[in-house]
């Protein structure tokens, strides 16, 4: 409970795209656990089963309460000192290495760095204040806007430099600079921000973390709705991920921001759903506000919801984009 979701959705997913095989893994009594902004994620395993496994890499992510819990878990703990003991790669990012390497004495001897709330309780000869770290077997990260460059050394670490030119070209450089604002709107509201994203078996996981995430932590609500039978949905690499509710249950209320998230099977089935097609069209008659990441925009214009746009979507699909 209390993992901040970004790093440990996008540490897997990277990690996934590159080949490894990840294993998510709960320290609590179940398998659900609700991260640091309120998403609710399904492990792959309890941690108990990972207790005799060897790992190429050991990596824990940070947030709060999560970080004290990942610490307090003893079969972690063994994990974590036999992949140090054995010279095997391990990582931790944001809190997690003040909270979680350093009782555990994982740090001695290696440069190391962390969320800079945290940076205080590093031993002052050793902390660095690069955004990545890596000090032999040990990588350190800062937080969740480091998390993709963090995952990135891992894939260097275990495939080489070339795979991770090949994920990164997946993930589009987000490096790249906005030099043009375009389809400028303003956002004036005299109450809390409603947003729903809807989601389907097969959606991009990265990109609807990172939206719930970032838009939770500027105090917008955020409403996950699956548009398929089951809340449980299964993203495009594998993880699940828990919706708040049904679309059905989402349809009763209205929202001044509604954003579909891509993944080519995601995107599909979104554009499947007569509710979300209602909610859609009804957005965009009542002047509100709705857009689209990666595949996405696909649909939209499919729907007619991209006329006198100008637009943009994942390169693979730009040159599909008519409007």
């Amino acid at each position: 409970m209390g993992t901040e979701e970004m790093e440990a959705v996008i540490l897997a997913g990277v990690l996934r795209r590159a080949g490894a095989d990840v294993t998510l893994a709960s320290v609590e009594d179940g398998l659900e656990i609700e991260a640091s902004y309120g998403t609710r994620i399904i492990a792959d395993k309890p941690i108990a089963a990972c207790a005799d496994q060897v790992f190429d890499l050991v990596a824990v992510p940070g947030g709060m309460p999560g970080s004290v819990r990942l610490r307090d878990s003893e079969i972690l703990q063994r994990i974590m000192v036999r992949q140090a003991e054995e010279k095997r790669l391990y990582g931790a990012i944001c809190a997690a290495p003040a909270v979680v390497l350093m009782p555990w004495g994982l740090h001695k001897g290696r440069k190391i760095t962390c969320h800079p709330s945290f940076v205080g309780d590093l031993p002052t000869f050793r902390a660095v204040e690069s955004n990545v770290q890596v000090s032999g077997e040990l990588t350190t990260s800062r937080g969740p806007g480091t998390a993709f460059q963090f995952a990135l050394s891992f894939v260097e670490q275990l495939f080489g430099l070339h795979a991770v030119e090949d994920v990164d070209s997946t993930l589009i450089d987000a490096a790249l600079e906005r030099s043009t604002e375009v389809n400028r709107v303003e956002w004036p509201f005299d109450h809390k921000p409603q947003v729903l994203i809807p989601i389907a078996n097969g959606s991009e996981e990265m990109e609807i973390i990172m939206l719930v995430d970032i838009l939770r932590r500027a105090n917008i609500n955020v409403v996950l709705a699956s548009v398929d039978e089951s809340t449980n949905v299964v993203g495009s690499q594998r993880m699940k991920i828990v919706a708040d509710k049904c679309i059905l249950g989402a349809s009763d209320s209205k929202y001044d921001l509604i954003i579909i998230p891509g993944g080519p099977a995601g995107a599909e089935r979104l554009h499947r759903s007569t509710t979300l097609k209602k909610l859609l069209k009804e957005q965009k008659q009542a002047g509100r506000m709705y857009g689209g990441i990666s595949y996405s925009p696909l649909i939209l214009q499919k729907q007619g919801l991209l006329e006198d746009k100008t637009v943009t979507a994942h390169p693979s699909i730009v040159s599909q984009l008519t409007c």
